[in-house]
């Protein structure tokens, strides 16, 4: 999804969480794009991007290298969750691509929990003679209790004229869960300026991801976004807009 804006700085590239997709950044981009061109991009597997078996670092990573190429070669780079990590994966790789990076509420760890419980109910949904996003809801409540994550869910539900389907890769996306939550080693530094943001109410940044943070993004610093969980763009997109429009300014 392209944002224009001016192009007298470089373009920002915004790379959304598992199971989302670009739209999921949209408010945030379009106010972003007040100073830059603005791209978000819906990761493999996700949204209208195409399915692959493979959903490593490595090859999301390449995946955003070729926007940033396509582009022009130099970007400024946000990633948020799994977004954060293909992005701090690309930079280690390509600094050359990276302008600046800003991380969203992710640290470059292996997280002990795991995301695929979501995955599986989604693909336990019988979707069959669904002609209304309501529908699906009420077949996804049993095993989605909570409102909030059935509505983010049921954006990437596409309702075409050949019936109701998942825009996400879940087969995919379960057999490589857990590199998902993992980090690859990649005994590299990027030394460019990058910003961690951080969710006050969320635990994915955690003082003990400190030392870790630091020995691969020596100029890191970080920002606390007060009053916001793990999807912080939702929860407080002005804070958000304000932390990251300051840091590309600089």
């Amino acid at each position: 999804m392209h944002h224009e804006g001016p192009d007298d700085r470089p373009p920002l590239v915004l790379a959304h969480g598992l199971y989302g997709s670009a739209r999921n950044w949209g408010a945030v981009a379009r106010r972003l794009a007040a100073d830059r061109r603005v791209v978000a991009v819906d990761m493999r597997n996700h949204g209208e991007s195409p399915h692959h078996p493979d959903h490593s670092y490595e090859a999301m990573a390449t995946d955003l290298a070729g926007v940033i190429e396509g582009l022009g070669g130099k970007a400024d780079l946000l990633g948020h969750s799994m977004g954060g990590k293909a992005a701090m994966m690309l930079a280690l790789h390509r600094p050359d691509l990276v302008h600046r990076l800003v991380v969203a509420d992710i640290a470059p760890v292996a997280y002990p929990h795991s995301q695929i419980d979501h995955a599986i109910a989604l693909r336990a949904v019988d979707l069959d003679g669904i002609g209304r996003r309501a529908e699906a809801d009420a077949r996804l409540a049993p095993l989605v209790p909570d409102p909030v994550l059935r509505g983010f869910f049921l954006q990437s539900l596409d309702m075409g004229a050949e019936g109701a389907r998942w825009k996400l890769n879940l087969d995919a996306l379960i057999a490589d869960m857990p590199r998902i939550m993992d980090f690859p080693e990649t005994g590299r530094r990027f030394g460019r300026p990058t910003l961690f943001l951080a969710g006050e109410t969320s635990d994915y940044i955690q003082p003990g991801h400190w030392p870790a943070i630091r020995d691969l993004f020596p100029e890191a610093r970080h920002a606390v976004i007060p009053g916001a969980g793990h999807w912080l763009h939702a929860d407080a997109p002005d804070a958000v807009i304000d932390a990251v429009a300051a840091f590309l300014r600089e």
